[in-house]
């Protein structure tokens, strides 16, 4: 018998199987919250999509023609929010454009927006990826 044991013995502690399963209970959940949270970040990852401002042509007071590429999943349609401002970064033109899926990675294009006063630059405000059901 060791002195632990004869120490719990004398002064009647004793080792308890609850306390056990609490421990290995609250190492469970532990596990199981890093692994939920790991996956959000997996799936929040492989559905990013990026943009980036390739060109802008002002053609006049009543449209900008962007250029723009994406880099997005593939086989996902992506939209775009893209907008024309003015010189005081006021919002004179904007649309939402939908992008057809594509096994490609990344893609350029070109878009018109319509403005109702004259810009001074284009932009893509931002993307994301269409569900399955909005296609």
């Amino acid at each position: 018998m060791t002195t632990q044991d004869m120490l719990d013995e004398r002064y009647g502690r004793g080792r308890s199987p609850a306390r056990r399963w609490a421990i290995a209970a609250g190492v469970l959940v532990a596990v199981g919250l890093i692994a939920l949270f790991g996956w959000f970040t997996v799936r929040n990852a492989l559905n990013a999509v990026d943009s980036d401002t390739t060109s802008f042509d002002v053609a006049d007071e009543h449209s900008v023609t962007l250029g723009f590429q994406i880099t997005s999943p593939p086989g996902s349609a992506v939209a775009c929010a893209i907008e024309a401002q003015d010189e005081q970064h006021g919002v004179v033109g904007w649309r939402v454009v939908e992008l057809p899926a594509s096994e490609l990675h990344a893609r350029a294009f070109r878009e018109v927006i319509p403005t109702t006063a004259l810009a001074t630059t284009g932009f893509v405000n931002s993307c994301w990826v269409l569900s399955p059901s909005a296609q």
